[in-house]
């Protein structure tokens, strides 16, 4: 329906343009019945619709509608899989539809800079490519059935500890690259009805009142059409945040005194207020004009999709031997509580009421078929920590004379949730006591994870095979039976780098930080980008994951071995399935900047994508790079900006298994030049061919050798490179004058 925005604010008092900023109770806006303007409902997500009617909550205390719980964000990253993940989303979207939910509150970005953060089972990825390709179709999916997504927690919220009031210190280099570029992608390529402020500060100023991020980057440089809600509780400044570019304070209308106030006074301009209500507006009523009348969903048919869903989203970790998968028959063991009461979410705001939940012992048992035979063993109980020596004994009972013992252990709710971080990568201890004590008794034990982020594996060497089943859903239970007889080939990759420990992630030393504070110190070495540039090898790298079948790659083609920064870099290869049986690989394209001026990580994902190919069929696999794959974020400039130079172009089963390799050379565009004045290095004048070349030609003049008697004029300089440029006037004792230095420099400038 066609309507004049602005003449409805025009007919708007001030109280009520000033109402609408604020939430009529916990989920809902304030409605203005004489304009026909409606409330609209918002729900909790991300991996499923929490819907309460009654004893309305944010952090999943309460019992919500029945939904779909499907796999949560880290495992859904590790599907790599763009299509099916925005399946997902349509499905969200028909459920919300059902629910009369206009904006669900989803997806999660924020990168996963320590595997502590307590919420990370509920973000994507330590890559920022990664991170913002899942968000972008997840977003895609919902809206495409007429319900919004609110994009969270803008921004650089990445930790749960002192979340309401941590300062988050983190250069703006490291903050472009990083932390908003897992926004960035979701923004411009799928336009989110809605974006969530944080709660922390980011350098010193509250995410809720930040008018760099809100509306400098957000609404001009990244053209956001929508409205900015504030978390829960999240606003500071209720005045401050409408001046910075926060339409929406949620969960209740507090901040309507200071607004009125703010106007009244000429502290904050009405046409400022109009513009907050006018983006508002635009989003009520695309959700009232998208409300479908008596929507209804197919549970049944959501449900084999989580079940799929999950299938992808695991990771086979090992699988020594290839002990996996099971052949059907025989005896196995099915150890650990985790089996008959899966841990398939996180806790939190984003807890699900699932429609059915599988118990997975029971569809191990329909999936082996009439020539199994399964015995269970409780193995220990999940809400303690404590060894109790008789389940033990039970396991081991049941784990002798079995084909192989299946283990199902991980993390508990209390080890990992929102609201607090973890303080260490262990599991609890008495199920690693588990796993040591099968191992006494039983050569082929197979391990299946039910976590939402890295542990510590020191039991590894004792087992064959390892499945990293994250937090896999209301249909967890069918997806690892899947998985393990072979039903389903395993095609997940780790979305995120598992340390060998702690002490191993680049941010441990300053995570959470101290008080209310944490600077980012590690800067641009997150995950991946730290290990490779240091060449660490951790448990599991970025990118990895295990396949029944085998993949060859082939034929790395460029279009092209020398371009220009504002034209496209094409680039194929051609993969085949090697192997016995149809399976998915994921194919990874990152580059490398060989020779940098600036610091830059070893390498960076920049295109991926996931295809089928069954035995003996091969594929040609296409990416397209443009500027921003060879880019990096000039602080000076205030831009992307590429270094003229050769780049490698590298194919790679994982961050660390590269298999191809082709280079171009790529030429910059740019016009702009660092300006160098009298305090800038010698070294960094004579890394400017231009500058390089001035130097020598004064070198000429005034021999250098002449000045440092018996030392050569390359041992000079080598010994003035960290030298500021005024040190030619020192250093010359005379030959060279601070005229000399100030023509030098204008015509290095000039150049």
């Amino acid at each position: 329906m066609q309507r004049n925005i602005t003449q409805l604010i025009a007919q708007m008092t001030l109280e009520e343009k000033v109402s609408l900023l604020g939430g009529a109770d916990f989920f809902t806006t304030k409605a203005i019945e004489r304009l026909g303007i409606p409330s609209i409902w918002m729900s909790d997500g991300p991996h499923g619709l929490r819907v309460q009617r009654e004893g309305v909550d944010h952090l999943g205390l309460n019992k919500s509608v029945p939904a779909t719980c499907f796999p949560t964000a880290a495992g859904l990253a590790s599907s790599w899989n763009r299509k099916l993940i925005e399946r997902m989303g349509v499905a969200l979207g028909e459920e919300c539809q059902a629910e009369d939910v206009g904006i669900l509150l989803g997806p999660g970005v924020n990168i996963k800079r320590s595997p502590l953060c307590g919420r990370n089972f509920e973000y994507f990825s330590e890559d920022p490519l990664l991170s913002s390709e899942m968000a972008a179709h997840y977003i895609q999916g919902v809206q495409s059935q007429g319900v919004g997504t609110s994009l969270k927690h803008f921004a650089a919220n990445n930790q749960e500890h002192h979340r309401m009031s941590v300062d988050t210190i983190v250069d703006e280099r490291t903050l472009r690259e990083i932390y908003l570029a897992s926004f960035e992608l979701a923004v411009k390529k799928s336009q989110p009805w809605t974006v969530m402020c944080a709660y922390n500060k980011v350098n010193g100023e509250y995410a809720s009142e930040h008018e760099y991020l809100l509306t400098d980057i957000l609404k001009k440089e990244w053209g956001h059409k929508g409205f900015v809600v504030s978390d829960w509780g999240a606003v500071n400044q209720r005045d401050k945040g409408v001046e910075a570019g926060l339409e929406l304070e949620m969960p209740y209308d507090r901040g309507t005194p200071a607004i009125l106030d703010a106007v009244k006074s000429g502290r904050l301009s009405e046409d400022k207020l109009n513009e907050s209500v006018e983006r508002l507006l635009n989003i009520i009523f695309k959700v009232a004009d998208n409300k479908q009348s008596s929507a209804a969903y197919d549970t049944e048919a959501h449900h084999r999709l989580a079940r799929e869903i999950a299938c992808e989203s695991m990771v086979l970790l090992k699988n020594e031997g290839g002990i996996l998968p099971l052949i059907k028959e025989g005896k196995f063991a099915v150890i650990g509580e985790m089996a008959q009461s899966p841990r398939f979410q996180g806790a939190g705001s984003s807890n699900v009421n699932p429609t059915r939940i599988e118990d997975i012992s029971e569809e191990i048992a329909k999936s082996a078929g009439n020539k199994v035979e399964i015995v269970y063993a409780q193995g220990y109980k999940g809400t303690e920590d404590e060894i109790d020596a008789d389940l033990v004994e039970q396991a081991k009972a049941a784990a002798i004379g079995a084909k192989a013992a299946i283990l199902f252990v991980g993390l508990p709710d209390s080890y990992e949730s929102e609201s607090y971080d973890r303080t260490h990568l262990r599991m609890p201890s008495n199920q690693e006591a588990l796993i040591k004590a099968i191992s006494e008794v039983q050569q082929n034990i197979i391990v299946v994870l039910s976590n939402g982020a890295p542990i510590e594996m020191p039991w590894l060497s004792n087992v064959k095979a390892v499945l990293e089943a994250y937090l896999g859903g209301q249909a967890i239970g069918g997806a690892v039976s899947d998985l393990l007889f072979g039903d389903a080939n395993p095609s997940g990759k780790l979305a995120e780098t598992f340390p060998m420990s702690l002490k191993q992630n680049p941010s441990h030393p300053n995570f959470p930080g101290e008080g209310d504070r944490v600077e980012y110190k590690e800067g641009l070495m997150v995950g991946y980008r730290y290990y490779d540039t240091k060449d660490i090898a951790p448990l599991f790298p970025f990118g990895y994951g295990l396949s029944y079948t085998t993949f060859g790659y082939s034929d790395l083609i460029l279009s092209k071995s020398e371009m220009l920064d504002n034209e496209k870099l094409h680039v194929s290869v051609k993969v085949k399935n090697t192997g016995d049986r149809g399976g998915q690989e994921i194919i990874q394209l990152y580059v490398r900047d060989t020779v940098s001026s600036i610091i830059r990580p070893d390498k960076e994902l920049k295109g991926f994508d996931k295809v089928h190919l069954e035995p003996g069929e091969g594929i040609t696999v296409r990416f397209e790079l443009d500027k921003r794959s060879f880019a990096y974020y000039n602080v000076e400039l205030k831009d992307w900006h590429v270094e003229t130079g050769q780049f490698e172009i590298l194919i790679g089963k994982s961050s660390q298994e590269l298999v191809l390799q082709g280079t171009v050379h790529v030429t910059s565009t740019s016009t702009w030049k660092r300006l160098f004045t009298r305090d800038t290095t010698l070294g960094n004048i004579l890394d400017d061919p231009k500058g390089k070349a001035l130097l020598a030609e004064i070198i000429e003049r005034n021999p250098l050798e002449n000045v440092v008697k018996g030392r050569s004029a390359e041992y000079v300089m080598s010994l003035l490179k960290g030298a500021p440029a005024r040190g030619l006037v020192w250093f010359s004792q005379g030959l060279f004058s601070e005229q000399h230095l100030e023509e030098l420099l204008q015509k290095i400038n000039q150049a």
